[in-house]
């Protein structure tokens, strides 16, 4: 399979040429937007988007991400209360996806880890059972990024979120905390701005 020829400055030289367009839409040439169009997402696409989505590596295959998907003008608005004031104009997007992680996810451990039954690792250790959730929980919420711009989507990630105001609204039995929110959808326009620095290799890579 041929090589494609890219500068050796990008970090796709040398991939193959069927590889490139894919490592450009996930990497290259994705962006955040700062404007959404109000263009719906088909909920065909949302359900795409988590089969994709569910193939992410999690511990013990836990899967402790839970989805919702906020579609409507209604429903976006019961989460404006929550939000930053810098991410309001993210509910201009087709769809706000809350990632949030299930605290009681080791009830699905036995069917999803078959080889090996970790339940008793988590048992009386809430700690543990919350720290896993949440770095699981965390991967599935980057994987829905990637999955979401491999469909075509632009994707929006806010932390700057009350996370118990979220919980309150959505999740009032306490069985889910909000994790992430991202805006999916599609931009409105051209970038506005060009693309913000990003640490080099010498400061953020060491190899040993």
């Amino acid at each position: 399979m041929p090589d494609t020829l890219v500068s050796a400055e990008s970090p796709i030289a040398g991939l193959p040429d069927d590889l490139v367009p894919a490592a450009e839409r996930l990497f290259l040439n994705a962006r955040t937007p700062q404007s959404w169009s109000d263009r719906p997402v088909p909920v065909e696409t949302l359900h795409r988007l988590y089969e994709l989505v569910r193939l992410a590596p999690t511990a013990f295959n836990g899967s402790p991400a839970r989805f919702v998907f906020l579609t409507t003008p209604e429903a976006k608005e019961r989460l404006r209360p929550a939000l930053s004031r810098g991410n309001l104009s993210k509910l201009a997007a087709g769809v706000i996806a809350i990632a949030a992680y299930d605290r009681r996810f080791t009830e699905h451990l036995p069917v999803l880890s078959p080889h090996f039954d970790p339940t008793p690792l988590f048992a009386n250790d809430p700690a543990l059972t919350e720290t896993t959730a949440f770095r699981s929980g965390t991967l599935q919420a980057g994987y829905l990024i990637l999955a979401a711009r491999l469909l075509g989507l632009d994707a929006g990630p806010m932390s700057g979120f009350d996370a118990d105001a979220v919980d309150r609204e959505f999740f009032p039995d306490g069985r889910l905390h909000a994790n992430i929110l991202v805006a999916l959808g599609h931009a409105e326009g051209p970038p506005a701005r060009p693309r913000a620095p990003r640490l080099d290799l010498s400061q953020a890579v060491t190899v040993l």
